[in-house]
């Protein structure tokens, strides 16, 4: 069995279609990476898990988190 460790994306990751932070990063095959905000990933992440090679990182949860209220 091989581990492999995936960094999660920073504030520095940004969405190949519009630019906003990237919550969703798509690697399909050995070289294609794709970056997604939280809507574009939304609007992708079926398609994309359609397709043979592809690993998915879905980090959309920390924007509940972020979004928590100050007290």
């Amino acid at each position: 069995m091989t581990a492999t460790l995936t960094a999660e994306l920073t504030m520095s990751d940004r969405c190949d279609r519009c630019g906003a932070q990237a919550y969703v990063r798509a690697r399909i095959g050995e070289g294609l990476e794709l970056l997604f905000c939280a809507h574009h990933g939304r609007e992708h992440l079926d398609k994309l898990r359609a397709v043979e090679d592809v690993h998915i990182l879905d980090e959309t949860h920390r924007l509940e988190a972020e979004e928590s209220p100050a007290l």
